[in-house]
């Protein structure tokens, strides 16, 4: 006792979810190979990434010479300081006015 128009629309929407559901698992069409030959125009991607028992060169020099890393250490330890005190004042300059405010008459 059902009518046709009823079944058609839940035929059809059985078929869109089925095709929604399988479209979700297919690979790219670029990926496909169609024709059968090696005519690949598109490279191939070797990665980003080395290959993992592959060890990269070896250098001709020293990274950074024990001179250049003491002065850029000595570098950032004075910057460090200079922005633990500047903190450290501007954390106080909160505090005498957090102070002055409490004691200000309401």
């Amino acid at each position: 006792m059902s009518r046709p128009g009823v079944n058609g629309a839940w035929a059809g929407a059985a078929l869109l979810l089925m095709t929604l559901s399988l479209g979700g698992c297919s690979t790219s069409i670029a990926d496909l190979p169609l024709g059968g030959g090696s005519s690949d125009t598109r490279p191939r991607d070797a990665g980003a990434y080395m290959p993992v028992n592959q060890l990269p060169p070896a250098r001709d020099e020293a990274a950074m010479d024990p001179a250049e890393r003491a002065k850029i250490r000595s570098e950032l330890v004075a910057a460090r300081d200079r922005q633990a005190s500047a903190a450290k004042d501007q954390g106080q300059a909160k505090d005498q006015a957090k102070d002055q405010a409490a004691q200000a008459p309401k």
